[in-house]
């Protein structure tokens, strides 16, 4: 574990911080909100613990809540969950080989953790954020899950607390340093464009989905700006291969 700590520099270490700090808090208003839609209290506890995947539960309990079919629930909770296929696949080298140490790394793998992950250029890094994010989340997370679930029990209302907009809030706070690259910016400002314009029309996180059009674009843009690799340059010609400008008689300047 001191090893995890030690890989991490200040700046990477801070901003895993900064997504747990506001995870927890999007754990306190799950818990609020679930106790007070008329669930156990236990229920957003165990949840968290078994499941821990915020998108499958906020589901899971909204459509449970709202008279749905418990099985239907958790149909489109395994949906939701479906990217982790993929994501299983882009970060097994994380996981190490025991299965133990597999099947824990496979628990915490989520959004963030991936993001942290993928972020990093070496393995060693990878494997330091992946965990340190991964095992932050998990505690801030069901910190948070379970004081909010007897705060739920108190407040009777509990969307007047505003909490589910912390966690975008800073995933926003972390995005805008990289807006100062003009094809990340392109690829926002499409995909923001694409969101709202289809979010009157379409289910609700679908907008999300379809907005990954700009990245979709700024890659390919990013494509057709890099130099063929049969193209040369007179810089990358080594010097025995150009040939000496003769003079205007025809003869060669560099013969004595």
């Amino acid at each position: 574990m001191r090893s995890i700590w030690r890989t991490l520099d200040r700046d990477l270490a801070r901003n895993i911080a900064l997504v747990c700090l506001a995870d927890g808090i999007v754990g306190l208003s799950f818990g609020a909100i679930t106790v007070g839609s008329g669930l156990p209290l236990w229920a957003p506890m165990l949840l968290s613990v078994v499941v821990f995947a915020g998108a499958a539960q906020f589901m899971f309990v909204g459509l449970v809540a709202s008279g749905g079919n418990p099985i239907a629930a958790v149909v489109a909770g395994l949906l939701i969950n479906a990217r982790h296929l993929p994501f299983g696949f882009a970060i097994g080298d994380v996981l190490g080989r025991r299965w133990p140490t597999r099947l824990l790394g496979t628990h915490l793998m989520i959004d963030e953790t991936v993001a942290f992950a993928l972020a990093q250029r070496d393995l060693t890094r990878r494997k330091a954020a992946y965990w340190a994010c991964g095992i932050g989340l998990f505690t801030m997370w069901n910190i948070g899950v379970v004081i909010g679930a007897f705060l739920g029990t108190a407040v009777t209302d509990t969307d007047l607390l505003g909490l589910d907009a912390a966690f975008p809030a800073v995933l926003l706070a972390l995005v805008l340093p990289s807006l100062r690259d003009p094809d990340t910016r392109r690829a926002v400002l499409v995909g923001v464009a694409v969101a709202l314009a289809t979010a009157p029309f379409v289910p609700a996180g679908l907008p999300v989905l379809l907005a990954l059009v700009g990245v979709l674009l700024a890659l390919r843009r990013q494509d057709a700006d890099e130099p063929g690799e049969h193209e040369a340059t007179d810089e990358s010609q080594p010097a025995s291969e150009i040939s000496p400008a003769p003079d205007r008689a025809g003869k060669d300047t560099t013969s004595c």
